[in-house]
């Protein structure tokens, strides 16, 4: 180990240093400043980083092993591998972009807002870079805390409710995780530690892949793990917390959730649970993959009738979710390629559609379709913008969600016909209530509620048109992600056989 700091130090430290500095800063402006600056350093960090990509010139700037907790054998072991390293892009890009579109948002409390929202961070890019079982869990704990204070404490009229919901289901999940862990460690091989004393067992992700495992403890160990992942990401039928937590949080909270915090489930599937517990995955794949594909239908359909647009968004999520979580269980090369470019391109382009509905419900004070109409005449900028963005979320050729869309269902059709066709609802649907949704907002005449709107101010602009040079660069040119993540790909696909 060097004497240099690595990057997935600098990933984990610099917003972790900054949100608690910013608790104590002069002033509520001084806090946002100090958000914006930590969180653009950061992302210039990992543009850096991708020259440090080649595992056999640069493992040592990308990896870390500290020894931490001795008698219970688990270490301080951070890394970057390739789905790693396009997770913590995501978040190293998604954090400028949210802190930028809300620069003129004024928040009670911001030294505390500002300084949670980075915690926030620092817990995510520890989870995406953690290779040992105890940290991720660490870590995992880490980014719910601050939402969990962010949303009760700076949310809609019902947040108390809907916290408490999300309280109980993460902590249900969190607590099913914690206990397959502490299984599956005792279970590893025993190793002696410094001084030839005591030989304890391991958290490393390696022993945790080596774990001798019966085939019957394998499947209640994998009933733990899924359900654990699949309240974060969320599926059917562990979804019902999502709606209330993403309508009644501050926006750039829920941007934060739906964006970032999902991925943390699909991440849990692909690191932990699906190369842990091999024989299980290929027995309960089907289920999972089923139950996704209703969550995908069941969702888009709720999607659908929603009058209140945060809502309509926040089931549009669960739905490309759903199509993720069931691309990854196909085990298909073609499905999980798919599945991790749009784990990059979802969180995007779902961020772009929150930072219109803030913009819509910042000016307005509403939520309610019905209740909007005619903003095209009045905020023209902003209706070209959210068009492509909107046209990027149903998967439009030439945009960014369009290859992983084609290669997920493509997956999936190899796997079995009619998974391809049930999910190729969702897509179908996605255009009917986005488009809807359209028509009903930005045409039409104005009203007494739209008719005051003005068009988006320049930190909206740029943030949104960052998203567009994402939405079509990436649509061009999705060779970029597919080199990104191929070797998790491979990896992934070479534990099932």
């Amino acid at each position: 180990m060097g004497t240099y700091i690595t990057f997935p130090e600098l990933f984990i430290l610099l917003p972790l240093l900054g949100g608690i500095i910013a608790f104590f800063v002069s002033s509520g402006p001084a806090a946002k400043r100090m958000a914006l600056f930590v969180s653009v350093l950061v992302w210039a960090i990992f543009v850096v980083a991708l020259f440090y990509t080649d595992r056999t010139k640069y493992i040592a700037y990308n990896n870390v092993n500290y020894l931490w907790l001795k008698y219970l054998g688990s270490n301080y072991y951070v890394g970057l591998d390739a789905m790693g390293r396009m997770l913590v892009g995501l978040t190293a890009t998604a954090f400028p972009l949210i802190f930028i579109a809300t620069a003129k948002n004024n928040v009670s409390h911001p030294k505390s807002f500002y300084g949670l929202m980075l915690l926030s961070q620092a817990g995510l890019m520890g989870v995406f870079c953690a290779f040992d079982a105890l940290t991720f869990y660490f870590f995992w704990e880490l980014a719910l805390i601050p939402v969990y204070f962010l949303c009760s404490k700076w949310g809609g009229e019902k947040r108390i409710q809907a916290t408490f919901k999300f309280f109980v289901y993460t902590f249900v999940g969190s607590l099913l995780m914690l206990i397959g862990i502490i299984y599956v460690y005792l279970h590893t091989e025993p190793r002696t530690i410094e001084g030839g004393i005591t030989a304890v067992h391991s958290f490393t992700v390696g022993s945790f892949y080596n774990v001798a495992l019966t085939a019957m403890e394998q499947k209640w160990l994998f009933v733990l793990f899924f359900v654990a992942f699949a309240i974060k990401m969320p599926i059917f039928p562990f979804h019902t917390w999502q709606p209330d937590a993403y309508d009644q949080s501050p926006t750039p909270v829920t941007m934060i959730m739906s964006g970032i915090m999902v991925k943390m489930g699909l991440f849990g599937v692909v690191r932990w649970l699906i190369p842990v517990l091999p024989l299980a995955t290929k027995q309960f794949a089907s289920i999972a993959i089923i139950l996704s594909i209703i969550g995908i239908v069941y969702a888009s359909c709720l999607a659908m009738v929603q009058d209140n647009i945060k809502r309509l968004v926040a089931y549009s999520s669960i739905a490309h979710i759903g199509l993720m979580c069931a691309s990854i269980f196909a085990l298909n090369p073609t499905s999980v390629q798919g599945a991790m470019i749009q784990m990059f391109t979802h969180g995007i382009n779902i961020i772009g559609l929150w930072i219109v509905v803030e913009l819509i419900e910042r000016q307005t004070g509403i939520k309610n379709i019905s209740a909007l109409g005619g903003l095209a005449q009045k905020a023209p900028t902003l209706t070209i913008l959210l068009v492509i963005v909107a046209f990027a979320n149903i998967a439009l050729p030439l945009t960014n969600a369009f290859p992983g869309e084609f290669m997920m269902l493509s997956g999936l059709y190899e796997v079995k016909t009619w998974y391809a066709i049930a999910a190729g609802l969702g897509v179908i649907l996605s255009a009917v209530y986005t488009l809807n949704m359209i028509q009903k907002v930005f045409y039409g005449h104005t009203n007494d509620l739209t008719q005051t709107v003005k068009d988006i101010a320049w930190n909206e602009k740029l943030a949104l048109i960052i998203i567009v040079a994402f939405v079509f660069v990436l649509g061009i040119y999705p060779q970029l992600m597919i080199e990104l993540t191929k070797e998790s790909v491979a990896y992934l696909l070479t534990t099932m056989r």
